[in-house]
């Protein structure tokens, strides 16, 4: 397993800012790779615009930010789970076990 959280947000966001004093460091203390993709940021958001528009298709539903965590983002991806919006640093961090301890039970 190579598990990546991929995060998609936007520059505009206030929350997605926020976010970005934790987020990768809590996403590395777990042992995930973690990708930034700014809406922005057009060849950085195409390479990965397929695993979003696989858990998005219309973006209608997504938050900002979305996490999306995913098996091999690379190549042959598989979406393990997501954790949509802003959270304290502590629960950000639950969250992303919760998607992980059932990630691991399906396998």
């Amino acid at each position: 397993m190579s598990l990546a959280v991929i995060k998609f947000s936007s520059e505009e966001c206030g929350i997605c800012h926020k976010m970005s004093f934790y987020d990768q460091k809590v996403s590395e203390e777990l042992g995930l790779q973690f990708i930034d993709v700014k809406m922005q940021d057009t060849a950085t958001y195409r390479k990965y615009r397929q695993i979003l528009l696989t858990q998005y298709p219309d973006k209608s539903d997504m938050g900002w930010p979305t996490y999306i965590i995913c098996d091999f983002p690379e190549g042959d991806f598989q979406i393990v789970g997501e954790v949509k919006g802003g959270y304290p640093k502590g629960e950000f961090r639950s969250r992303i076990q919760e998607v992980l301890a059932g990630a691991a039970s399906q396998n």
